[in-house]
């Protein structure tokens, strides 16, 4: 692997001093509390990311982000990975797709959610539409001042704080529907709150289900105009920055793991002796040694070919072979490493637990580890197995 220059050896520091200064402290009142921190906590992480030089790292330097190469922002994702409770969740920040908003929608919605004076959601899933976005129902229809949008959205992550929404829905234009990204203000009439149901972690946020029956300014379309019918183009490099970003925080969680449950093996002894040197439990933590060297090096040489260049859907392909491996491995990881702490590995109050749990939606969210095989399987085909295996272009 190519050595880091000390630009980012220094950005890994910070990302390594704000995850074990800032964030692992807080993360069993995190638990306690059901995962929301007191708002001067929460602002004090949003504040601490900020001095450390930690937030907006996905987008230009120009509009107040810190203009990171996509390898960079895997460096820092890693080490948010170690953190349980999404405590670094509070840092806030915007989604990549608002950086191809109109200069005046990235004045509006981009930089103030950069300077954490706004927040946003991605309102995307419906009820019938999860795994097939071509079962999207929601739409937007013109109006005398501008769109018409009537949608019911599942799983809006932070949409319980977030004061403007990124909506996907289809314009009816005639008999055409295209998928469009709109943007829309959380203060509008029409947006309800119709579910807040709770999720197996403690996280800051939750994922409500949001109803749209509003209306919306002619120039809410995401990019504008020339934007309509394109949401699936703007959508897939969210993907695809989302799943190689959930590789990388999968490998921090394991690094953490398998940390801390060696500490605890080495040190218990039961029937005279260690309990690592028992194979039952040092094998397990070894196969899941194994696994997170594995996922690392699969989820840096994907960010890295996506720095140099490499053909996009190569780069896809191959975030989501990162994605679905990482995902899973260190949900086997959490699972052994709770093993290994025997009746402690069931408390909350223990790290490996709160793993096991958080880690299983990785399997799930931005595409199910069922999807990530569909897109690999069609990669093997369409770009080649020595491509997709090697990663050359």
């Amino acid at each position: 692997m190519e050595a880091l220059t000390p630009a980012q050896i220094d950005l890994r520091e910070r990302a390594v001093c704000f995850v074990d200064e800032t964030c692992i402290p807080l993360e069993l009142e995190a638990e306690r509390s059901g995962g929301p921190l007191p708002p001067e906590a929460a602002k004090a992480v949003a504040d601490r990311a900020r001095e450390l030089g930690l937030t907006g790292g996905n987008h230009a330097v120009e509009v107040g982000g810190r203009g990171w190469s996509a390898f960079e922002q895997v460096l820092v994702q890693e080490e948010l990975g170690r953190n349980t409770n999404g405590v670094w969740w509070n840092m806030g920040g915007g989604y990549n797709v608002l950086a191809c908003g109109t200069p005046e929608q990235v004045e509006r919605y981009l930089k103030p959610a950069l300077r954490g004076e706004r927040a946003d959601s991605y309102a995307v899933t419906e009820g019938g539409a999860g795994s097939d976005p071509g079962g999207i129902a929601g739409t937007a229809e013109r109006t005398g001042n501008g769109w018409r949008i009537r949608a019911e959205k599942w799983f809006v992550t932070s949409g319980d704080v977030s004061d403007f929404d990124i909506v996907m829905v289809n314009v009816v234009d005639g008999e055409q529907r295209l998928p469009t990204l709109f943007l829309v203000d959380r203060d509008r009439p029409g947006i309800e709150v119709v579910d807040d149901p709770p999720f197996t972690h403690s996280f800051p946020h939750g994922h409500p289900t949001l109803r749209y029956d509003c209306e919306v300014a002619a120039d809410a379309v995401l990019g504008g105009e020339e934007m309509i019918g394109r949401g699936d183009e703007l959508q897939n490099e969210w993907f695809v920055e989302e799943r190689i970003h959930i590789a990388a925080r999968c490998v921090g969680a394991m690094r953490r793991l398998l940390a801390e449950a060696v500490e605890w093996a080495t040190g218990r002894e039961q029937f005279g002796g260690r309990i690592y040197d028992l194979q039952g439990v040092s094998f397990p933590l070894a196969d899941s040694a194994a696994d997170c060297a594995a996922a690392r090096l699969l989820t840096h040489d994907v960010a890295r070919a996506q720095d140099a260049g490499a053909d996009p859907k190569l780069v896809h392909g191959r975030a989501a072979m990162a994605k679905l491996f990482a995902s899973e491995a260190a949900w086997r990881c959490a699972d052994r490493c709770v093993q290994v702490y025997g009746g402690r590995g069931y408390m909350r109050t223990t790290a490996a637990e709160r793993f096991l749990r958080e880690l299983r939606v990785d399997r799930i969210w931005e595409g199910t580890s069922e999807i990530q095989r569909l897109i690999v399987a069609r990669g093997l085909e369409r770009r080649g197995v020595e491509r997709m295996l090697t990663g050359e272009f």
